[in-house]
């Protein structure tokens, strides 16, 4: 192996400890010497203060949605909490020409992205399996079979390289979908193509109850990518500074064609893995509360106050920005959408197929005979009146 060789593969490795910016308590965190030479820089105070209203706004949001689930509003729920940090900064720092794939558990994000919360929400309600433009958003649909996203991100992310559109493809992915074959065939798509896609792997330690111990035995997921050729980096995922800086970073390695990038971002789930889950019976209370004292939003709010870029008149604001938000949610989730039979057969296959054509017309028919009954029936009742 040559020297050239050893370099490159040595420049694969992420960091030996998650990078860190600010710690819990809200103080500043000099990062190592690998981490400054990746260019892994304090964000401005502009920028994380847009990223702790994106959080605000965004937990807000996942407590509505939880609530909304209580009251039998929404079939499912996977609540995001907790994970914030992950769910807004990579999404923040994305280009215009920028594509986002994300699973299920990622609706924060998708309000983050700018798309309407009820939109957001139809997937999750049974209305459709996409309640948003993925073409006018730039969003592919949430994606529930585990790691079918990371191909689709891989495919897209090809495609703009081929186009020269500069755009890149980011793909968010749970810890239990790194052991799944479609996120090895995405991977490493993305790396021999040299597609330019950013795997954010959101870390929460659990794939439903399963632990993370039995999902790998590598030293962390990030390194995985060394397996497949690419840059890889592993970040506190509830650091929302270090997030942004290490997610910025990436997205200018992928564009500027020096391949995809890997990134493990170690955070937590906060509550259940869906409203149909008992997290008591795999996780214990003790771990729980260590990950609430790592709480990304009370992390970044405590460096913002400190600095005097944030004071109690802003907080307030923008909580109070958040119950406007929730509150508007919570009316137009209330009122039943009206749904059209006929809209099973949109968006199905480009072209529709003889089969399909067969099944609406059936459907057409049977709605039109439902239709002539209930009609011979009221006007039955009106002769008998009569």
């Amino acid at each position: 192996m040559s020297d050239t060789d050893i370099d490159t593969a040595t420049d694969l490795l992420p960091c030996p400890e998650p990078v860190r910016l600010i710690a819990p308590d809200g103080s500043v965190v000099e990062p190592d010497e690998l981490a400054r030479a990746r260019g892994y820089e304090m964000p401005s105070d502009e920028d994380l203060l847009a990223v702790w209203r994106a959080m605000v706004i965004g937990r807000r949001f996942d407590a509505q949605a939880t609530a909304l689930t209580k009251q039998g509003r929404l079939a499912v729920y996977p609540s995001s909490r907790g994970q914030d940090a992950c769910q807004v900064a990579p999404v923040l720092a994305m280009a215009e020409t920028d594509w986002f794939f994300p699973t299920y558990r990622d609706s924060m994000a998708l309000v983050t992205r700018g798309i309407d919360p009820v939109e957001v929400l139809t997937l999750l309600r049974g209305d459709w399996h996409c309640g948003y433009d993925p073409a006018a958003t730039q969003t592919a649909p949430q994606c529930t079979p585990l790691a079918t996203q990371a191909v689709h991100a891989a495919g897209a992310a090809d495609g703009m390289r081929r186009k020269d559109t500069g755009g890149v493809a980011l793909c968010f992915i749970g810890d239990g979908a790194t052991s799944e074959g479609d996120f090895h065939e995405g991977a490493n798509f993305a790396a021999v193509f040299n597609a330019p896609t950013v795997f954010f792997v959101q870390n929460n330690k659990y794939a439903i109850s399963v632990p993370l111990a039995k999902q790998t035995k590598a030293p962390a997921i990030a390194y995985k990518g060394i397996g497949y050729g690419m840059r890889s980096e592993q970040v506190d995922g509830n650091d929302p500074a270090a997030v942004l800086a290490v997610t910025r970073a990436a997205y200018g390695h992928a564009r500027s064609g020096k391949g995809p990038v890997l990134i493990e971002a170690h955070t937590y789930r906060m509550e259940a893995h869906t409203n149909a889950d008992d997290a008591t019976r795999y996780r214990t209370p003790d771990e729980v509360d260590e990950w609430t004292g790592q709480d990304p939003i009370v992390r970044l709010q405590a460096y913002l106050v400190a600095r005097g870029a944030l004071d109690d008149a802003r907080i307030e604001e923008v909580k109070a920005e958040a119950e406007a938000l929730a509150a508007d949610l919570r009316t137009r989730m209330n009122a039943d959408p009206v749904v059209d039979p006929m809209s099973l057969f949109e968006h199905v296959y480009a072209e529709p197929t003889p089969q399909l054509r067969e099944q609406r017309d059936l459907v057409l028919a049977e709605l039109a005979a439902t239709a002539s009954a209930a009609h011979g029936s009221e006007a039955s009742h009106e002769e008998t009146q009569r």
